[in-house]
């Protein structure tokens, strides 16, 4: 049975991170999700996911200079100690608020093959310093028409990425949004990169809102995931059209389908 995680990176951004956890417990969700949180007290939101019960799958590592436009660190040649002190910052924070995973930020690169070697190193750094402590890392691919440029952009590279790092710990984020966009199929894609698949997110195609719209039947996507026998959480990682609260009513019909 489908179960649900609150990314709270683009829901409830209107009230402070430790009530945006209380929201999503209130609202269903069976865990959450963030983005940066770093500008929040760790304590606290231990506080808010004790309280709640609820599990944090995720988080980000900085993007770097967000002013200049940066979308991450770890493909850019040349930034590999700002790369590694942002993943070092981000196992940090995710122990303690015992957060499972990591996503390392690629980057804006120009794909060539000093940026491809900067972010496999960064990489193993990071696995090596997440087994540590248990943590998974993530990397995700991003569409080219929300993120051009991205050095990350399809499923089949973060793919061979994995396997030449061969670290039990590295995984793939499964992006319906992104993946659709960028290669499609992605009920047979999930099936045939499922081993390397640490989470699955999802929003509407091709506005990124409320998942029971657009051109992707998610009912059909989540009974598939379903009966690959994945037992984790599908993160809810989409922008509300009018505001969270408002467009929060696919999760109960998303629900009672599963149930029925």
């Amino acid at each position: 049975m489908a179960r649900f995680s609150a990314n709270l990176g683009f829901l409830w951004t209107d009230r402070s991170l430790p009530n945006a956890i209380r929201a999503a417990h209130a609202a269903g969700f069976d865990a959450v999700e963030c983005h940066w949180p770093y500008a929040t007290p760790p304590a606290a939101i231990r506080a808010a996911l004790d309280e709640t019960g609820l599990p944090m799958l995720g988080l980000n590592t900085r993007r770097g200079d967000t002013g200049a436009g940066e979308n991450g660190l770890a493909a850019l040649p040349g930034r590999e100690d700002e790369a590694r002190a942002a993943i070092d910052q981000a196992i940090a924070y995710a122990r303690a608020i015992d957060c499972g995973a990591i996503h390392v930020m690629a980057g804006f690169t120009d794909k060539g093959r000093r940026a491809e070697e900067t972010f496999r190193a960064n990489l193993r750094y990071a696995a090596d310093q997440a087994a540590a402590c248990g943590k998974t890392i993530l990397i995700e691919p991003l569409n080219n028409r929300d993120a051009p440029g991205y050095h990350l952009s399809d499923m089949d590279h973060a793919a061979e990425i994995i396997a030449a790092i061969g670290a039990p710990n590295l995984r793939a984020m499964f992006d319906c949004y992104h993946i659709q966009i960028m290669q499609g199929d992605l009920i047979t894609r999930l099936a045939a990169h499922q081993s390397i698949i640490g989470h699955i997110q999802f929003a509407a195609v091709p506005d990124r809102g409320e998942p029971d719209a657009g051109e992707i039947c998610y009912r059909q996507v989540l009974a598939a995931i379903d009966a690959m026998g994945w037992a984790a959480p599908v993160g809810a990682e989409y922008k509300p059209r009018a505001n969270t609260d408002a467009g929060i009513g696919w999760l109960a019909a998303f629900r009672q389908d599963i149930t029925t």
